[in-house]
């Protein structure tokens, strides 16, 4: 029986949620909900210098927002320094580290002259084999006594085996000599204490995984399955800046994009099922697998990400939509909905959502049943009412007085009119639309005939037509 999965996200609190980061602890979310395994947070403080409460909330703002729920409460790891120093006095006992009395001069040194010997700058400490009878009374580091022969191989789910020359690798510090752990050994024993299973991060930390794999052996401890996954380009290949637009998991969310669309499309940069492109939480969740990682750099795409939220707005109940609306407006610090509107906002939905990629959009299309009478009209509508449009306005006004309210009859009695006026239907649409909206973007005027309902219809005619 294999134990069971637990993953961990472990971001450093230096500024915003990061789309990389983003989609690392969608990763790490996905195998293990799909396997019924324990999703864990760690918050990699021990920068004090930058590391800020601020960002610490808004890693984890980002996180809820992107519906990403984690198990149990974060984990500090600068609150765990006292655990960590005693995982190194243990090596130091167990005779797999060593107290380093060089100083910095002292390295500085030895580097300069190898430099001008040729000889590699890996420091090798003169403590390595010094007995502790031969110890002066001073400062000390504590460094991983690793080996100097043979190899360290990383079986990587993702990047296959990767081998290491030890002599590669120098005798990193575990503890510094005012007694505070180093990151590398932090995060060794946090993933041991926590019963993290399997570390599914950035490519970048690839380097990391040998000397961190190197603690693991010397305490005896069963190293976690590794997967190492590249990281997110720009469309132009090369590594993801602010240069390329929204960087940041907060900037997507006032673009306005649907968590659920955020999900699906970060989960295929850089993973694949198939040619499956578009598909809810619970297949995510059923076929997410390491596998399926490929070793190549993903492009961001906005013009994917904008299908992929097309798809998911238009599988979203219109209660669910109005919800995430009433979110959005909320982040971008816009006034909210009353409940006026939001009834009207989720008696149209039906004609809003259709071909909608963002949620501003459907805020843009719904201008006609958000706003109240007189119509304030945009420069395009405006343009379009006309003497002549408005005199067909005034015309078809009477004639809808007592129409069957269907839209089979509404289009018979508006292209009647037209008719009348050798129009098509389409030639009198901009005119119907600047009337019934005060907007060039809406929905067909057909349907805001249906949603406003007669009386308004009518109103609205008579407002443009006398306009």
């Amino acid at each position: 029986m294999t134990d069971p999965v637990v993953t961990r996200f472990a971001p450093s609190p230096t500024g915003f949620l990061h789309i990389g980061g983003a989609r690392t602890a969608l990763f790490n979310w996905l195998y293990a909900r799909g396997r019924g395994g324990t999703f864990l947070l760690r918050i990699e403080d021990t920068d004090r210098a930058r590391s800020t409460p601020e960002a610490t909330q808004a890693i984890l703002d980002g996180l809820t927002w992107l519906g990403l729920d984690w198990d149990g409460e974060p984990v500090s790891q600068a609150a765990r320094a006292p655990r960590h120093a005693e995982v190194a006095r243990e090596m130091l006992a167990r005779g797999h580290a060593y107290k380093c009395f060089s100083t910095q001069e002292d390295i500085q040194a030895f580097r300069d002259a190898a430099r001008a010997e040729g000889r590699s700058t890996l420091f090798l400490s003169p403590w390595r084999d010094t007995p502790e009878s031969q110890h002066p009374d001073a400062p000390h580091a504590i460094r991983l006594k690793a080996p100097r022969a043979g190899m360290t191989v990383i079986r990587d789910e993702v990047q296959g085996d990767v081998t290491i020359r030890n002599d590669q690798l120098d005798d990193m510090i575990l503890l510094r000599s005012d007694g505070t752990p180093t990151y590398m050994l932090a995060v060794v024993v946090d993933d041991h204490d926590m019963g993290v299973t399997h570390v599914i991060r950035g490519d970048d930390h690839l380097n990391n995984a040998a000397r961190q794999a190197q603690i693991f052996q010397a305490m005896g401890w069963a190293e976690p399955v590794w997967a190492h996954i590249p990281l997110i380009h720009g469309p132009d290949g090369k590594k993801l800046s602010k240069r390329h637009g929204a960087v940041g998991v907060t900037e997507y969310a006032a673009m306005g994009y649907p968590p659920a669309a955020m999900r699906n499309y970060l989960a295929r940069l850089g993973w694949s099922h198939g040619d499956d492109e578009l598909f809810t939480d619970a297949q995510a969740r059923d076929w997410f697998d390491l596998a399926g990682i490929g070793k190549s750099p993903a492009r961001l795409d906005f013009k994917k990400l904008d299908h992929v939220s097309a798809f998911h707005i238009g599988q979203m109940s219109d209660s669910d939509l109005l919800s995430e609306i009433e979110r959005f407006l909320d982040a971008t610090q816009q006034p909210g909905l009353s409940q006026v509107q939001k009834d009207r906002l989720h008696h149209a939905m039906y004609c809003l959502k259709d071909r909608a990629r963002s949620l501003p959009q459907i805020l843009e299309k719904a201008h006609f049943v958000l706003a109240n009478r007189p119509l304030d009209r945009d420069e395009k509508a405006r343009a379009a009412l006309t003497d002549v449009s408005r005199g067909i306005l005034a015309e078809l006004t009477p004639q809808l007085q007592n129409a069957s309210w269907s839209r089979e009859t509404l289009e018979a009695e508006v292209a009647q009119v037209a008719a009348r006026h050798d129009l098509k239907l389409g030639k009198l649409a901009p005119a119907l639309r600047a009337a019934l909206a005060g907007r060039a973007i809406s929905p067909s005027v057909f349907d805001m005939m249906l949603v406003i309902g007669r009386e308004e219809t009518i109103a609205r005619l008579t407002e443009a037509a006398d306009a």
